[in-house]
């Protein structure tokens, strides 16, 4: 067995909420993203124009939505409820989860929650299937 690809550190956490360590983007390896808080010249150019990362209420660069006084705003409603309903995730409840027990222990019990329970390697949330053995994603992933 391979050792699985580590990516569940606390700044693959967006703004928004969004683990870029299960995105698509982020675990392919051809065009590979960096993730919404990398500087990187390599993020895709909808990275680096999201309305999360350049949003006017953000004080400071590392400022996450749940610090928001408009939080939950209309944008991150209409993201989370996207994702919610094709994806079977919610940007929100990470925040407010983040917001609770830290980045720290959220970073933890996400590496737990999408790691693919036959090789370690990260499940894909867009596709619906691990990223290196490509075994189908459980109902217990799902929140």
């Amino acid at each position: 067995m391979t050792t699985p690809k580590i990516i569940y550190l606390s700044d693959v956490i967006a703004p928004c909420g969004m683990n870029c360590g299960i995105c698509m983007a982020f675990l392919r390896e051809k065009n590979h993203c960096p993730g919404c808080n990398s500087d990187s010249l390599q993020k895709p150019k909808h990275c680096t124009a999201c309305k999360f990362q350049t949003c006017p209420e953000k004080q400071s660069g590392d400022l996450a939505c749940y610090d928001c006084s408009k939080f939950p705003c209309l944008r991150l409603k209409q993201l989370d409820k996207r994702y919610r309903t094709k994806y079977g995730m919610s940007m929100i409840e990470n925040l407010l989860k983040i917001k609770e027990i830290g980045i720290a222990k959220f970073v933890e019990i996400e590496n737990a929650r999408w790691a693919c329970p036959d090789c370690g390697y990260p499940i894909n949330v867009h596709r619906w299937k691990c990223s290196h053995c490509g075994k189908a994603r459980t109902d217990s992933i799902k929140d």
